[in-house]
């Protein structure tokens, strides 16, 4: 199995440094900074970039997960949230929570839940963010 890998770059000190993160396969290149981690600044952060790869990876494992019980999903399409909050000595992640709805032809919203629930525990991306509460909404598009 191939290895992935990014790379970050921070110069200077925490509230006024400035930082650039990079994918590896070259697809994102951005900056980032105090501001657009802990208030409302211009760039991206280490949690949205977590977000992206859990929706990505959730998204996946449903998709999978349906098409091996014979439901072949038209679209799985998936929101993460990323808590960054607050903790006993500093920051942590404590909460993700995702909303995902897909379009599923013949598929019960019921048995669709079912299918969330079980690509939550699943999915790799969830299983190494462990240390965060993890919940899942999950309907069928109309």
């Amino acid at each position: 199995m191939p290895v992935r890998k990014a790379e970050a770059e921070w110069k200077g000190n925490l509230p006024e440094g400035s930082g650039r993160m990079a994918f590896g396969g070259g697809a994102f290149q951005g900056a980032y900074s105090f501001k657009s981690r802990f208030e409302e600044g211009t760039g991206t952060n280490p949690e949205e970039l977590i977000a992206a790869a859990h929706a990505g990876c959730f998204s996946m494992a449903l998709s999978n997960e349906l098409a091996k019980a014979g439901h072949t999903p038209e679209s799985v399409r998936t929101t993460a949230k990323v808590y960054l909050e607050k903790v006993d000595g500093g920051f942590g992640i404590t909460r993700i929570h995702l909303e995902t709805e897909g379009r599923v032809p013949g598929l019960d919203a019921d048995t669709f839940k079912q299918f969330a629930q079980s690509a939550k525990q699943n999915c790799p991306v969830s299983k190494v963010l462990t240390g965060a509460d993890i919940s899942v909404d999950a309907k069928l598009a109309s």
